[in-house]
């Protein structure tokens, strides 16, 4: 219940004004005690990207566009042979031919081991094999392969060789799958070596990209050019944002010096912690953007963004990248808890994923504190929802009206979200500031903070319902129920508002990280 509900108009803007007050009083801090000369220089993959070589990533990016037109336009049946080519070369070119070696070694044996055709055997081996490129002395071995003084390489390797494996088990496992023979090795390689996704991803799976890459069909939709070319000039100017908010606010810095945070009020630091997940959203998601528009380029279809994560106030839907989520819900999550309404499936299913995502992270005692975390919220969500469709909760939430259902979950919402921000800030700056973010909201800060920065949440996740709300009319070809009655609306009769009450409730759907 709940879903297509709509709440009046007047309460709507008032949840608009204090969410924005609250957030123009929090960010007033953080710009006042950053410095005004500098650029926060704390985050060294954004520097990295748009910064110290940027000239390298549009170089690099530039001639693939420009040898896949020149192909698509001569011989279109040729053009993924044409990315592997291009791909080859390019990672010859910026780490060496040992490197490119060590990468054909491990396709070569993903692929020997993906013509068993056993799942586990599939997954024995990538995961083994991934888990050389996170532990010594294996990890060290390997980055022998690479040698130079390019500042970059370091980070190239990892990324490469992490990718690499990901992919070569998503090939592995679409390849256990096929009735009728064997995928060849060839396409492992079109496939693996597709420079857009090769070092830094996003992670689209075997099926999707075969079907793509060799669709013989390369018309556009009626403004697709246009739509690419908005969402480059989109990506464009949100570096430019960025560029200028990194220059004034140091969100990035601040976190790691606690003196500093000692004597701040708790709301600066409520809304230092959300800043800082928004930020990382907005990396990955202009990141990922630039990518994508390259591969839209090609007549692909990439993963989408990640959400938001002011969006995000369940944990089956938490993700950073959607590449790496599609991965784990196609290939475990789903495959193992099946349709996510049995509790001792979804905890299987939730536990080697979130064991994977571990592996894939890095372990660390960090990584094993946020991946229990939000497997338990996951599962949480579960039983939680599991426990009020017994009775009397089915019965009394029937009694009230959806508006009042929207409210009642809204405030369960708004735990959950706080939830999800401490669970990743932990992760994402370090174990001292989340500990202090939690002690300051929840205990310090009790009761004046804890309420004050609780009832701003709840006006959040009320404005994100209400997107939903409206999302869902859109997708439902039902009639769309009328706004609430206002008391300044007599127009909408006792009719009108049974009719909006009797709307069906779209599905959830589950996924995870």
């Amino acid at each position: 219940m709940g879903v297509k509900a709509a709440l009046p108009r007047y309460e709507l803007y008032f949840y608009n004004v204090v969410l924005c007050m609250a957030m123009l009083w929090a960010a007033r801090w953080i710009f006042d005690v950053s410095s005004f000369a500098g650029v926060d220089t704390a985050d060294v993959e954004w520097m990295m990207w748009f910064s110290t070589f940027r000239e390298h990533i549009i170089f690099a990016l530039s001639g693939h566009v420009i040898f896949a037109k020149i192909c698509t336009l001569l011989a279109p049946q040729y053009r993924s042979l044409v990315f592997m080519v291009y791909g080859m070369l390019a990672v010859f070119t910026s780490m060496g031919w040992a490197y490119v070696t060590l990468i054909l070694s491990h396709c070569v044996l993903l692929y020997s081991i993906s013509l068993v055709k056993l799942r586990w055997l599939c997954f024995v081996a990538g995961l083994t094999t991934l888990a050389t490129f996170k532990m010594e002395p294996f990890i060290s071995w390997q980055a022998g392969f690479v040698s130079g003084s390019f500042e970059l390489r370091p980070l190239l390797f990892y990324g490469g060789c992490g990718f690499t494996i990901m992919r070569c088990l998503s090939f592995a496992l679409e390849n256990c799958e096929r009735k009728d023979g064997n995928y060849s090795i060839l396409e492992l390689l079109k496939y693996n070596f597709y420079l857009p996704f090769f070092y830094f991803g996003p992670i689209m799976t075997f099926d999707k990209f075969y079907i793509q890459a060799n669709n013989p069909n390369l018309t556009r939709k009626d403004g697709e050019m246009w739509n690419i070319s908005i969402q480059a000039l989109l990506n464009l100017g949100v570096i430019m944002i960025v560029a200028v908010i990194l220059h004034f606010m140091y969100i990035l810095t601040i976190p790691s010096d606690m003196k500093l945070l000692k004597h701040i009020s708790d709301w600066a630091l409520a809304g230092l912690a959300y800043l800082n997940l928004v930020y990382d959203w907005v990396k990955t998601a202009v990141m990922f953007g630039v990518i994508n528009t390259v591969s839209r380029l090609d007549h692909l279809d990439p993963p989408k963004p990640p959400k938001c994560i002011t969006m995000l106030y369940v944990f089956s839907e938490t993700h950073f990248d959607r590449g790496i989520n599609d991965f784990l819900c196609n290939y475990v999550y789903n495959y193992l808890g099946g349709k996510h309404d049995n509790v001792l499936d979804e905890l299987i299913g939730s536990l080697c994923t979130f064991g994977i995502t571990a592996l894939w992270l890095g372990p660390s005692w960090v990584v094993f504190i946020w991946v229990f975390l939000n497997c338990f919220g996951l599962n949480f969500e579960l039983w939680i929802a599991k426990f009020f469709t017994m009775e009397p909760f089915i019965s009394i939430e029937m009694a009230i009206s959806e508006s009042m259902s929207r409210r009642i979950r809204a405030v369960f919402n708004t735990f959950n979200f706080w939830k999800i921000v401490l669970y990743n800030v932990l992760v994402l700056n370090s174990l001292e500031f989340a500990n202090l973010v939690a002690k300051r909201l929840l205990l310090k800060g009790f009761p004046f903070t804890t309420i004050t920065v609780m009832f701003v949440t709840y006006c959040l996740i009320q404005l994100i319902k209400e997107r939903e709300r409206r999302q869902a009319l859109i997708d439902d070809p039902d009639p769309i129920p009328p706004p609430a009655p206002t008391p300044t609306d007599p127009s909408t009769t006792q009719t009108d508002a049974a009719a909006a009450a009797t709307q069906p409730v779209a599905p959830n759907k589950q996924k995870a990280e």
